[in-house]
């Protein structure tokens, strides 16, 4: 049964923007999957370690019949395409995938933890996601997308620098 599934795409190294383009249309090409919605670009400053360039993210809405473990893979797979370098924890990265929703299950697993377990935390995975799914309910706190949103209290800067 096909699910659906939101994943974060951003990137701070290299051609930001087509990195992020060419992320969403590598998933979006890839067999089981349908693209379902994009949201804009947004630029923001770095999460985390704050001394590295700002980054580009998005995030994508897509149907897939690929369980998490497949996806996570092929996620991988498409990062090491584009060029992703192994990089410390939240440091520089020509491109990052990660799985935020599927579903509206909760996946813990060893190298996998669905929700993502900062998406909650994080003005550039929140607002890209409430532009395109504002009503999606939180599996764990069991807020909305919005409500989310509304909650976080370390915002940094981030702009809107296209629209879809």
């Amino acid at each position: 049964m096909a699910q659906r599934v939101f994943i974060s795409i951003g990137s701070n190294l290299g051609d930001r923007i087509a990195n992020c383009r060419a992320a969403a249309r590598l998933i979006s090409e890839s067999p089981g999957i349908r693209l379902l919605k994009e949201s804009s670009l947004y630029e923001n400053e770095p999460w985390g370690v704050k001394d590295q360039p700002a980054f580009i993210n998005s995030v994508i809405e897509i149907e897939t019949t690929l369980p998490p473990r497949e996806l996570l893979v092929l996620l991988k797979s498409i990062e090491t395409v584009i060029g992703r370098k192994t990089a410390g924890r939240w440091g520089p990265r020509e491109i990052d995938l990660d799985i935020i929703f599927y579903g509206g299950g909760i996946v813990d697993e060893e190298g996998m933890t669905i929700p993502h377990p900062y998406a909650h935390e994080r003005i550039f995975v929140l607002l890209p996601l409430a532009e395109i799914a504002p009503d999606l309910i939180h599996p764990v706190f069991k807020k909305s997308v919005f409500e989310l949103l509304g909650a976080i209290t370390e915002r940094g800067w981030i702009r809107k620098i296209d629209n879809r």
